[in-house]
């Protein structure tokens, strides 16, 4: 059992889609259990290539290869988790925001969320305020977070902020953003709770927002 849960971290660090899934899939028939798949497998791969990233071992080309095997054995388990009814750490709400059509970074953070062990409700590109808010009322989410490419579209992060605030929804809501002409004196400026400059931080900032690190 051990070894299996190794070679499924090995997999997701090497980026090894197509392997990732067959490990997974023989686990589960073998018996293994669900949370050691994910926990020690796919959640704990994700980790370390965060960390790879961090010490400039990876680049983005590399955490999204990993982060795509990651997705893949996500894709097996996922019923068997929703079957058990085992809850993630937190639900994310994302996107970027109105005005903005750039969603390669947003996806990356995603996926780095997602193998945190968040749920992700990922509303794409050009997302108005409205429906952000219309996301929020239905998924009830922990944190949302918004992201921007374009100096032009970053204001629209504090016109949602507000229009969510005139709602009465911001209370209870943790608020990251990022992009990269985003800056943590912006995100202080607008009143988002965070900032991360990149994907593999998102995944340790939304961590340490709800308290789980």
């Amino acid at each position: 059992m051990e070894k299996l849960i190794q070679e499924v971290f090995t997999a997701v660090v090497n980026g090894e889609a197509e392997e990732v899934k067959q490990k997974i899939q023989t686990g589960l028939e073998s018996g293994v259990a669900v949370e050691k798949l994910l926990y020690q497998g796919l959640i704990a791969a994700m980790q370390e290539v965060g960390q790879l990233f961090e010490e400039g071992e990876y680049f983005v080309p590399e955490m999204l290869i990993s982060a795509r095997a990651m997705q893949a054995g996500m894709t097996i388990l996922r019923p068997v988790l929703i079957e058990k009814d085992i809850q993630p750490i937190g639900k994310v709400v994302i996107g970027t925001v109105k005005g903005d059509l750039h969603d390669i970074g947003k996806n990356l953070v995603s996926l780095m969320l997602e193998g945190a062990g968040f749920q992700i409700i990922d509303l794409g590109a050009d997302v108005s305020p409205e429906a952000f808010l219309e996301a929020i009322i239905t998924h009830k989410p922990d944190i949302v977070g918004m992201s921007a490419l374009l100096t032009t579209t970053m204001q629209n992060m504090e016109k949602t902020i507000r229009y969510l605030e005139d709602h009465q929804m911001r209370a209870g809501i943790k608020v990251i953003i990022g992009g990269a002409p985003v800056t943590q004196k912006f995100a202080d400026a607008i009143g988002a709770d965070g900032f991360a400059p990149d994907a593999s931080r998102a995944s340790i900032l939304a961590k340490r927002l709800l308290a789980i690190v």
